[in-house]
């Protein structure tokens, strides 16, 4: 089911925006004039409003009056909405210039009405059965006198039984397009500013909805500077959003009347040269493989040359060049639409999203020109008037278009995040596996530097301290000793005779000897501060500390016996049948006047005088 919930979802948004946007809660009844007359004496104009289409009376390079209009003797007609360039009697085909346009209608009772005026090219006057209504801008017969504006209006007037007289003076000097390029609503009063008040909602909404999804694309990509998608789409719906309150109602400049006509027109043209730039850039980030970096490159370079031309110049240069960058617009769609086809055929993540949304962007648009195309006049396809009831549903596509892709970045992020917390939650359990494994690496290195420290203090024959041992012991002992004034004894034990064992018996034989003498010293000392060590060869040193001079020669004497109890044979000793030992001892309380050194000496000279005395026996020296 999880596979399918996001189609559904999606459905659901295309369903509903686009069933509010095509549903017609003010019905709409077309009635076209003809040679400046539109009957509306059999409409109900309480229920329904018209748009005021067909032929309208057109006086070129004419401003004249209501009351000079019945006087004209040449009259000739123009079809609205539409543009003058083409109109015959516009020889000189240009955009340039000004025009009366009138148009009478039947109404079969008085009634308050009002009109829904759209914006004209470029600069407007009204008047209703001579009555001056509404304007914007300066209506002049020249650049110097005119002024342009964009202001569409509700202007409401009562109206007359019988016929009544619509006039409007238009002058433009500013846009390659001159006259009434847009429809005119007629209706009630209550059901014309019904009218202009959804009009009006349905772009704040857009405006409203395409900002925010904006601004909140914008927030992730400040969060994540790394997904650049986000901010492509970001400014992409704010630039759209921002352009919605510059067209259609022109919500913006009811906000700031006075706000300039050129920037206005400069800034809504800029907004959709970068649209088109930032489409391909934002596609480029989502699909690498597929959009080509010359593509973006090349979009960008046109955005800057034609944006360029906008800010340079005023709105009469920049926009007899804006048909070139449709053009480039139309080429960059079918570039977009080729690319999201075989993104789609290789089921690239999103792709389908993508394509239903485009597809709603689409029909927005093919509704909007087929809103305006001659197919909706009179003479038009039954058919589609009944389908097609409204315009400006582009940018409601563009609308479901950037909830699609909030949609699909907003997958990715989630599936970003899921995969980052993955890989974090596995990260956390390889650190504690790590942890775990380094502690116990630790543990299991400290016990072997116990043991290999053990090892280099011990004896590997005899399993005594070695020298090292000894060095490092008699040195602290000393020290202790010397603190707190306490007597030293030190032992050295050298078995007799044997270099004439080990040649007798073989070293196998002498390497047992020392490890019998070492288990017997090593078992003979009680206390755990008496150490014994292999002091080298056939020597063993016995450290007793806080030992006096008569406890240092007993437990020498006992040492030594125990020896010779061991009746280790021993033929070639010319002093016993066994094997004996021969001891030196010394005892010292320790001053810094001397060093443990000098013990040892004391000691070791007292050893040379056991052997040089007939051996197996001990003697003893003091300072």
């Amino acid at each position: 089911m999880n596979k399918y919930k996001y189609h559904i979802v999606f459905i659901t948004i295309i369903i509903i925006v686009f069933f509010f946007s095509f549903s017609g809660q003010i019905k709409e009844v077309i009635i076209p004039a003809k040679e400046g007359l539109i009957d509306l004496s059999e409409l109900n104009l309480d229920d329904e409003v018209t748009r005021l289409d067909g032929q309208w009376e057109f006086y070129w390079n004419q401003l004249l009056s209501h009351v000079d209009v019945k006087e004209a003797h040449s009259i000739d007609y123009i079809e609205i909405p539409g543009s003058w360039n083409s109109h015959s009697a516009n020889k000189e085909k240009s955009a340039y210039g000004y025009a009366s346009f009138r148009l009478e209608f039947i109404a079969n009772e008085n009634s308050k009405l009002g009109l829904k005026v759209p914006r004209m090219f470029t600069a407007y006057k009204l008047w209703v059965n001579g009555q001056l209504l509404t304007s914007a801008g300066e209506v002049g017969k020249s650049l110097e006198t005119s002024a342009p504006k964009y202001l569409p209006q509700v202007v409401l007037f009562e109206s007359k039984q019988g016929v009544n007289e619509i006039l409007i003076h238009v002058s433009n000097y500013h846009y390659p397009s001159g006259g009434m390029s847009e429809s005119i609503y007629l209706g009630h009063e209550k059901q014309i500013v019904k009218l202009r008040e959804l009009t009006l909602a349905r772009e704040l909404v857009l405006f409203t909805s395409l900002t925010c999804v904006g601004l909140y694309h914008l927030a992730i990509y400040g969060f994540r500077k790394e997904d650049t998608s986000s901010l492509y789409f970001g400014l992409l719906c704010t630039f759209i959003g921002a352009r919605t309150l510059l067209v259609g109602e022109r919500f913006f400049v009811y906000l700031f009347p006075r706000f300039n006509w050129e920037l206005d027109y400069k800034l809504q043209t800029l907004a959709f040269y970068f649209t088109v730039a930032l489409i391909i850039t934002f596609f480029r980030s989502l699909y690498p493989n597929y959009f080509k970096v010359r593509m973006v490159k090349i979009s960008h370079i046109i955005a800057l040359i034609f944006g360029g031309l906008v800010v340079l110049t005023p709105a009469g240069i920049f926009l007899q060049f804006n048909f070139i960058y449709q053009v480039w617009a139309v080429i960059a769609v079918i570039y977009g639409a080729i690319i999201l086809i075989k993104v789609g055929v290789n089921k690239e993540g999103g792709s389908r999203f993508i394509i239903l949304g485009a597809l709603s962007l689409l029909i927005g648009s093919v509704n909007d020109i087929l809103y305006h195309s001659v197919l909706m006049k009179e003479e038009g396809n039954i058919v589609l008037k009944a389908l097609i009831t409204r315009g400006n549903l582009s940018s409601v596509g563009q609308l479901v278009f950037a909830f699609v892709l909030s949609l699909i970045l907003s997958k990715r992020f989630t599936d970003a995040l899921e995969h980052e917390e993955f890989l974090t939650s596995k990260l956390t359990k390889i650190n504690t596996n790590l942890d775990q494994l380094v502690i116990q690496r630790t543990k299991d290195l400290e016990e072997s530097n116990k043991r290999l420290s053990m090892l280099s203090f011990k004896d590997p024959l005899s399993g005594l301290w070695n020298r090292r041992k000894y060095d490092e012991t008699i040195a602290a002992e000393w020290n202790r000793c010397l603190r707190y004034q306490k007597p030293l004894s030190l032992l050295i034990l050298d078995i007799d005779y044997f270099k004439e064992l080990n040649d007798f018996y073989g070293h196998m034989v002498g390497d047992e000897c020392i490890i019998k003498v070492g288990q017997v010293l090593k078992g003979s000392l009680r206390r755990s501060s008496d150490m014994v060590a292999r002091y080298g060869g056939e020597e063993f040193i016995v450290i007793l500390p806080e030992t006096v001079k008569e406890e240092a020669i007993c437990i020498g004497e006992t040492l030594k016996e125990e020896i010779a109890s061991l009746k280790i044979p021993h033929e070639k000793s010319p002093i016993s049948d066994w094997l004996t030992v021969s001891v030196g001892a010394s005892s010292v309380i320790p001053d810094k006047s001397s060093s443990y050194e000098d013990l040892f000496v004391l000691a070791d000279k007292a050893l040379y005088q056991a052997k040089d005395g007939g051996r197996n026996q001990l003697v003893y020296l003091s300072e």
